[in-house]
């Protein structure tokens, strides 16, 4: 009796428990914790919380305070380093390098070349050793190391991008004198103007995904911190001569700190808190080889790019490259402008042709030049230097003004800042959002934006509204796309891996998909995969 009564609750239970019959154990019965056990099984994971929370504080604190330290030394001033004691994983390390480097001064090398370096390996009927003696001949005064990441990039520049170089061969023509001269001014070696290949391939209105602009890609932040001018009439990011001044500088601050000029170059595209995190967790070593493994994925590209450039722009013809004629001028003479005057006017009046304007004075926003604020530089092409000092002013300025400075022609200006201004964007703080989860989504640091929005804590509160500046354009293009997570994405379908494949070559098979989004979607905790390995894909 007792069996027929014990034996129905048992199914019962085991029901209500959600255990199957296949892994239900009776023991299970008498073996459930007591609320005591509970209780302390909850205090223990409070804990554990607590910790965690203690660990993302510290971390930004450790990150405001590289931050305040670079801030020092662009400065000028002798930065004041506390002693911090804390200690972190190598995975911990790994998570903030990486939103460092989507926050910092990079290039975007996917809009550059659609290769995934780290996996393709290239082959060139010219030789290493003739390659190896290229390379000595050059006589740089920058190491120039020859292994299989150089060459894998001398090929790249050389042989697969011959009609870019070509390109980029014609616009060094107009811009590399202009690079020399700045370099010159501070004393720094000439051939940092490669940099702006790796960078930008040499096009001055450059937007990367990070929201780096301009020949040589500063963000937003650092280019104000660099004496760039940044609004609704003018980005100088796009001002070919002030930008290279501003890198120059950078440059100058960070061979100053390291003394090396491939970690230099290396601080230039991950920012030199990750520099520093790369030494120490390479022992200390000052070798560029040595913490080459520790250094952010896309960094380690930074300098054998460096070197397959100059190496191309080097010995081109030999590849039968050929400088294509870019439009750009022989020579181009410059004014100061100090009253509001638009391309039209100077096209209309003088006869400039626009693209001309445009192509030699890229900072401009909407094809005006604000003068009337303070004194700004326009560049004209030489041949038209006598027609424009030969215009009578007055007609010049005066020609189409009304229109053309109208008072909603300004008031567009000031509302939707076009053609690449510093993009603000007011995000509504969600519940389960976290200054760390926002800076990442947006591509900018937590210190950015803690500064932008006045915060003394990294405390923030549902339905809160924080402003960004210079987030990603795709980032920004709706604020439903922008709002979800990896993890609300659906599945959309599976991929199997295959010999060479890599997740970024995967991403790029589903549009609005990014290899990081595949990372979480799997669950994988770095970006090694396997042939045969079954993949998630989520759509958006």
């Amino acid at each position: 009796m007792i069996g027929k009564t014990i034996l129905p609750l048992l199914v019962l239970l085991c029901v209500q428990t959600g255990s199957s019959a296949q892994n239900f154990r009776f023991s299970d019965l008498f073996n459930r914790p007591t609320r005591k056990i509970l209780l302390a099984e909850n205090e223990t994971l409070r804990f554990n919380l607590d910790s965690l929370q203690a660990l993302v504080d510290s971390l930004e604190q450790r990150r405001y305070l590289e931050d305040s330290v670079l801030v020092s030394l662009i400065e000028g001033n002798e930065p004041d380093v506390p002693e911090l004691e804390f200690e972190y994983s190598p995975e911990v390390t790994d998570s903030l390098l990486q939103l460092w480097y989507r926050s910092s001064v990079i290039s975007d090398f996917d809009t550059v070349h659609e290769y995934d370096m780290d996996s393709v390996r290239f082959t060139s009927n010219v030789s290493d050793s003739v390659m190896m003696q290229r390379l000595a001949d050059m006589n740089s005064f920058i190491s120039l190391p020859f292994n299989e990441n150089v060459k894998n990039n001398i090929i790249l520049y050389s042989e697969k991008m011959d009609e870019r170089m070509g390109r980029v061969l014609g616009l060094s023509q107009y811009y590399f004198p202009i690079f020399e001269d700045v370099l010159s001014k501070y004393s720094l070696p000439l051939e940092l103007k490669y940099m702006a290949v790796v960078e930008s391939m040499l096009n001055p209105t450059a937007t990367s995904r990070a929201g780096a602009k301009g020949i040589w890609q500063f963000i937003y932040s650092t280019g104000r911190s660099y004496g760039l001018e940044i609004n609704s009439y003018v980005d100088e990011r796009m001002d070919v001569e002030k930008a290279m001044d501003a890198a120059a500088r950078y440059l100058e601050d960070a061979y100053r700190i390291f003394g090396d000029w491939t970690l230099a170059m290396s601080s230039y595209n991950c920012g030199a808190g990750n520099v520093s995190k790369a030494i120490r967790r390479a022992g200390g070593s000052m070798d560029y080889w040595d913490i080459y493994p520790y250094l952010p994925r896309e960094t380690r590209g930074y300098v054998p790019a460096f070197v397959g450039v100059m190496y191309a722009m080097t010995y081109y013809k030999e590849y039968g490259i050929e400088p294509q004629d870019v439009g750009m001028p022989a020579r181009t003479d410059t004014f100061e402008i100090r009253k509001n005057l638009h391309f039209r006017q100077i096209s209309d009046v003088v006869g400039v042709p626009i693209q001309d304007l445009e192509n030699l004075n890229p900072q401009y926003f909407n094809d005006i030049i604000p003068g009337a604020n303070h004194s700004y530089i326009l560049k004209l092409p030489s041949s038209w230097t006598t027609a424009f000092l030969d215009t009578d002013q007055d007609s010049l300025y005066n020609y189409k003004k009304d229109s053309l400075f109208s008072a909603k022609v300004i008031r567009d200006v000031h509302n939707s800042g076009k053609k690449g201004s510093q993009n603000r964007i007011a995000y509504k703080v969600r519940s389960g959002d976290y200054l760390g989860k926002i800076a990442g989504r947006y591509g900018v640091s937590v210190s950015q934006l803690k500064k932008w929005n006045n915060l003394r804590s990294s405390d923030i509160r549902a339905g809160q509204t924080l402003y960004i500046y210079g987030a990603s354009p795709s980032a920004s293009k709706s604020s439903s796309s922008v709002s979800k997570s990896p993890s609300s994405y659906k599945t959309g379908s599976y991929y199997t891996v295959k010999s060479g494949d890599s997740l970024y070559n995967i991403a790029k098979l589903y549009p609005g998909v990014s290899a990081e989004n595949i990372k979480e979607a799997n669950g994988l905790k770095n970006d090694r995969i396997r042939p045969g390995q079954k993949l998630r894909i989520p759509l958006p």
